[in-house]
């Protein structure tokens, strides 16, 4: 069963149980897979590699949302904002741990054959494609200019 017909099933079930918060982000959720679906140069399909990018971009904005929400004073706003996060999250593999993130990224360094800063842009290129889903773009970064300084 790949990404998109799961989010369906689920979508069912969430009615079945009357859960609000879990419909609507499953809709959301569904919604963007149908645009990326249908998008000018698509082939009509979805790939669950596709699908994961989908869901990690709205588990972000959800959190920035929920920053914003939690500045202005609104925590009604934010919790919301981060009960749709975490529904998101339950489709997306698991994160890697520091330990986990930190030996990927060193096999990624030894097979880029990267040795400076400068060739940061090599390894992130090869990284963020490696880790997509698994760890944040912006924990990566960090953790690459940590091991190449």
């Amino acid at each position: 069963m790949d990404m998109f017909e799961r989010i369906s099933a689920d979508i069912k079930a969430a009615m079945l149980a009357r859960d609000q918060v879990r419909l609507e982000t499953l809709r959301g959720i569904k919604k963007e897979f149908l645009e990326a679906k249908t998008a000018k140069g698509s082939d009509g399909t979805l790939s669950d590699e596709t699908a994961v990018r989908i869901m990690t971009k709205m588990v972000k904005q959800r959190r920035e949302t929920a920053e914003i929400y939690s500045q202005q004073n609104r925590p009604e706003l934010a919790a919301g904002e981060l009960a749709e996060a975490a529904v998101i999250e339950e489709y997306l593999p698991g994160q890697l741990s520091e330990e986990e993130l930190v030996a990927e990224l060193k096999k990624i360094i030894e097979q880029t054959g990267a040795t400076s800063a400068k060739e940061m842009g090599k390894v992130m290129g090869v990284a963020s494609k490696a880790l997509a889903g698994r760890a944040d773009g912006r924990v990566i970064s960090a953790k690459v200019r940590e091991l190449l300084a």
